[in-house]
């Protein structure tokens, strides 16, 4: 198996149709044994159902993970990362709000040598289709500062679903996370860097979709996107790698 695709998922019966047919469809066109893993993240609806009719060629596997409860997008990765068997592992989300040929760009970062290959919606060369609300925009920016100061991370963009990874660097890496939650990238890249992996960024074209399955739309959610932040260090100075 050369490549896997993780996509994380929580009652996506309605917008997985629309990925997975888009996904499959340029792989369709790759000479790449591919799998895509989706994994059901304690959905209440049929997504897992929704996903084992799409049928697939000689090349491509389609497999369904499915759990309960509901633990969170991290624990969702997580799961499929360590489950998966490419040598090449990425994530995605399942709202396609990057699409699939922008792989190429992580791919051939890889290529090069790199471990992990992060997508970025604020580097040069980066589009935004579809921007957020102006709330969600200025939280982001704010989140981003307060990242950078307290884990030291120089990227612009943690936290977007578009992540690459070389097989022993995502084994190792995704063994050693603690979070569940959507915080989860952060932690993964704090990791990486004490692990002496080598990471670049590419920009990509994005688009927000509406109907989030993760909401922020109060205070209460918002301080919890700060509280799981300041656990990272917490979390690894009790149980140093």
């Amino acid at each position: 198996m050369t490549l896997s695709i993780i996509i994380p998922a929580y009652n996506e019966a309605d917008r997985i149709v629309a990925t997975l047919t888009q996904t499959l469809a340029y792989f369709e066109k790759q000479n790449l044994n591919t799998e895509i893993v989706v994994v059901s993240d304690g959905s209440s609806d049929s997504t897992e159902a929704v996903v084992k009719r799409f049928a697939t060629s000689a090349h491509i596997t389609l497999r369904a993970l499915a759990y309960q409860p509901n633990r969170g997008k991290g624990y969702a990765v997580r799961y499929g990362m360590l489950r998966a068997r490419g040598e090449q592992l990425m994530f995605m989300d399942a709202d396609y709000s990057v699409e699939i040929p922008e792989i190429e760009k992580g791919l051939a970062l890889l290529a090069r040598g790199y471990d992990i290959a992060i997508a970025s919606r604020t580097l040069a060369g980066s589009v935004i289709e579809a921007h957020q609300n102006l709330v969600r925009e200025f939280s982001a920016r704010t989140y981003t500062l307060i990242q950078r100061l307290y884990l030291g991370l120089r990227y612009k963009d943690t936290q977007c679903g578009f992540k690459l990874f070389r097989r022993p660097a995502a084994r190792d890496l995704f063994a050693r996370q603690k979070l569940d939650s959507v915080i989860f990238d952060p932690e993964i890249l704090w990791l990486a860097l004490r692990h002496g992996y080598r990471i670049a960024e590419f920009p990509v074209k994005w688009r927000h979709v509406g109907d989030s399955r993760i909401q922020y739309d109060n205070w209460r959610k918002s301080l919890f996107v700060f509280q799981e932040l300041f656990r990272i260090r917490r979390l690894h100075s009790k149980n140093p790698e």
